[in-house]
């Protein structure tokens, strides 16, 4: 086969593809901002807990 039959067949394979896969694509902004901020809602109740839970496991210890 031809170099330009196989690239003029391999283009409309890939064109034919990502109509295709436009079809089933979830919209990212939306997801990745609500992802994002449920991380840092995360992330801050863990330090919150980190903070208040350190204290009291520190003074709980007594060396021999």
């Amino acid at each position: 086969m031809h170099a330009d039959v196989h690239h003029l067949l391999y283009a409309a394979e890939s064109a034919e593809l990502r109509s295709k896969a436009g079809e089933f694509r979830l919209p990212r902004a939306g997801l990745r901002t609500r992802v994002g901020w449920t991380l840092v809602e995360v992330g801050l109740r863990l330090t919150a807990q980190g903070r208040d839970a350190a204290a009291p496991r520190a003074a709980a210890f007594h060396p021999a």
